[in-house]
């Protein structure tokens, strides 16, 4: 099965020059031995020469003792994501079916729980900097962030079928590798790497929900998996009520509204197709009574522009959903993120009734928890509408935080 890889993944296995040897600030090799997975350019004292994306480098202390080897990338501001620390050993197939193996381990509590769209390894905290790898069903989307993972895709790609039951590997790459398309040996975006070519959308199966995915085109690597464990709990609060869901998407949240039970659910978002693949994942579920019955109704308009004109109207919803997408990428943006996140809550508790839940999340990384609560609380007292039994959760068990700078999906439940 592995030899069935892209052959172009076998040519570029061969690629990898000379390993780069490298000089860190103290600083940065106390990090490293404590197994911080990057080593940031500005932090390199001196390289013994200027290797190629995918060169293995390796950094020395000042008396020539080995500190970590990992992926190297000149083009990167993360010059090198390391692999193994303090303990030198092999980089090769071995290594990365380990790797891949332990992954596994850690989403087996999955199984028996209807769920077939996961995320297989969640790149620094699964050891596998750079790098996430998505399951739908029978396909996974393997998506990467730095060039110096190319040369070693067959060697972890072939382990991975070894270990998983997949007919079709879809390759996805990040905007920055695509800026750099020499860089890429002609590799393209959406490019099959093992299997049949896709004719249209796959499904997956989340909690017993079956939704569309597009794995070539989708945002991220199709689906927004991060938000399993929220959605479900959106469905346990959902019975009875008039439910508005916000920068929809595709419908998860509204979707776990209507199985539990929800009366009305409007799905809002800017995207006429994402609202036309909420209409779709309706239709998937239709089998399922709950859903079936709710009434889903769609509005396409900017968040923020629709959810005023909601207040205008006077309408009153008991459930509001807000899951917008990242505000701040970079910490020179937290402060408008935050003043963002305090509009949407504003407007969200206005649209509650008295006693109704809302769920606010971030998925910007540089906004720190603490930071986001007191936003979303502060905006809530200044609308007259102070929350009450908050509850804070985060990421689901196949998105780990072994690498705390990965943190970066809040969400936030309340009753207004």
């Amino acid at each position: 099965m592995p030899s069935s890889l892209h052959p172009l993944l076998a040519e570029l296995a061969r690629m990898p020059g000379k390993t780069v040897k490298l000089q860190a600030s103290n600083s940065a090799m106390a990090s490293l031995h404590r197994g911080y997975p990057w080593l940031y350019a500005e932090r390199v004292k001196a390289e013994s020469h200027r290797g190629q994306p995918g060169d293995l480098g390796v950094v020395y202390d000042g008396k020539g003792r080995f500190v970590a080897v990992g992926l190297y990338d000149p083009l990167s501001p993360i010059r090198l994501r390391v692999l193994r620390a303090s303990k030198p050993g092999p980089i090769d197939r071995a290594f990365f079916a380990d790797r891949l193996a332990a992954a596994l381990v850690r989403r087996l509590p999955l199984q028996g729980t209807q769920t077939d769209g996961y995320r297989l390894v969640h790149g620094e905290s699964d050891k596998m900097p750079g790098m996430v790898i998505d399951r739908y069903g029978a396909t996974a989307v393997v998506k990467i962030y730095t060039h110096a993972w190319i040369p070693y895709l067959h060697d972890c790609l072939a382990s991975l079928l070894e270990q998983q039951p997949l007919d079709r590997l879809v390759l996805r790459l990040s905007r920055g590798l695509q800026e750099h398309p020499a860089y890429l040996h002609g590799l393209r975006d959406g490019q099959i790497l093992y299997g049949d070519p896709l004719s249209g959308m796959l499904t997956c199966l989340e909690n017993g929900l079956r939704f569309e995915v597009d794995p070539i085109h989708g945002q991220k690597t199709g689906f927004f998996l991060d938000q399993r464990d929220n959605r479900a709990r959106v469905e346990q609060l959902a019975r009875g009520k008039r439910v508005l869901n916000a920068f929809s998407y595709n419908g998860g949240f509204s979707l776990a509204a209507a199985r539990g039970g929800a009366v009305e659910v409007t799905s809002l978002d800017q995207s006429g197709q994402a609202l036309e693949s909420s209409k779709r994942n309706f239709a998937l579920n239709a089998q399922v009574p709950a859903i079936a019955a709710a009434r889903h109704l769609t509005i396409q308009d900017d968040a923020f522009r629709a959810m005023a004109e909601l207040v205008k109207q006077g309408q009153k919803y008991d459930m509001v959903i807000i899951d917008p997408p990242a505000f701040a990428v970079r910490r020179s943006q937290v402060k408008e993120a935050l003043n963002a996140y305090g509009r949407l809550a504003h407007l969200g508790v206005s649209l509650l009734v008295t006693g109704g839940n809302i769920v606010l999340a971030s998925c910007s990384n540089p906004v720190s928890p603490e930071d986001f609560r007191e936003a979303v609380c502060a905006a809530a007292i200044r609308a007259g509408r102070p929350l009450q039994g908050i509850m804070e959760s985060g990421h689901a068990l196949d998105h780990p935080l072994d690498f705390p700078d990965s943190r970066y999906l809040k969400c936030l439940f309340a009753t207004a």
